[in-house]
C-alpha cells in the first residue's frame, strides 16, 4: 500500500497563517475521517493510507515519522511575493535554510528521511495565499475561497500515488 502523509504547518492564531488547519480538516472530511480539534496534532490517528499531521512548525524529529511514507505533502500559507494563489511545487531533498517563521524547510525534512532510509519520499509543497497574518483566529474570506482548490490538488496527488480514487476513501 502506498502511503501519503499530509503535513500542515503554521500558526492558527495568526489568521491566514493557519490555513493548513482548514485545508487538512477539509481533506479529512473528504476522506470520511473526523476533523482535528484545534489542539490536536493528528499523531494519535496515524496508520492510514493517507495521514494528516498539523504542526506549528516543521522539526527534525518528524523524519522518524515520515520515513514510512511514499509521499509527503506539505501545506502552508504564503504571502504576495508568490503570484499563484495556490502554488504547487515538487520538492527535492536538500538542506536549505528555513524562512524566519519556520524552523525547518520541507526539502530539509525530505533530506533527513533520505538519510534514514536511503531514499527520499516524493515531496510536494502546496502553499495557499494568505492575506491577513494579524493576531486572531479564522481565515480571511479571500483565503477561505482558496481552500477547495488546495484540497483538490492534494486529492489528485494522493490518487496519483495510490492509483485509485481518494474521494472513495483512500
Amino acid at each position: 500500500m502506498k502511503r501519503t502523509l499530509v503535513l500542515g504547518f503554521g500558526n492558527v492564531y495568526r489568521r491566514d497563517d493557519g490555513v493548513a488547519y482548514v485545508v487538512l480538516n477539509a481533506l479529512r472530511e473528504r476522506l470520511g475521517r473526523p476533523v482535528l480539534e484545534i489542539d490536536d496534532d493528528g499523531f494519535d490517528d496515524l496508520g492510514h493510507a493517507v495521514d494528516t499531521v498539523l504542526l506549528h512548525q516543521l522539526v527534525p524529529e518528524l523524519a522518524e515519522t515520515a520515513v514510512s511514507y511514499d509521499q509527503l505533502v506539505f501545506v502552508d500559507a504564503h504571502v504576495s511575493e508568490i503570484e499563484e494563489p495556490v502554488r504547487q511545487e515538487v520538492l527535492e531533498a536538500c538542506f536549505r535554510s528555513a524562512t524566519v517563521s519556520h524552523q525547518l524547510h520541507p526539502c530539509t525534512l525530505l533530506a533527513l528521511v533520505e538519510g534514514l532510509r536511503g531514499k527520499a519520499p516524493r515531496g510536494v509543497l502546496i502553499s495557499v495565499r494568505g492575506y491577513d497574518f494579524d493576531f486572531g483566529e479564522g481565515l480571511s474570506k479571500e483565503t477561505v475561497a482558496l481552500v477547495p482548490e488546495a484540497v483538490e490538488r492534494i486529492v489528485a496527488m494522493i490518487d496519483h500515488v495510490a492509483g485509485k480514487s481518494a474521494a472513495n476513501g483512500v
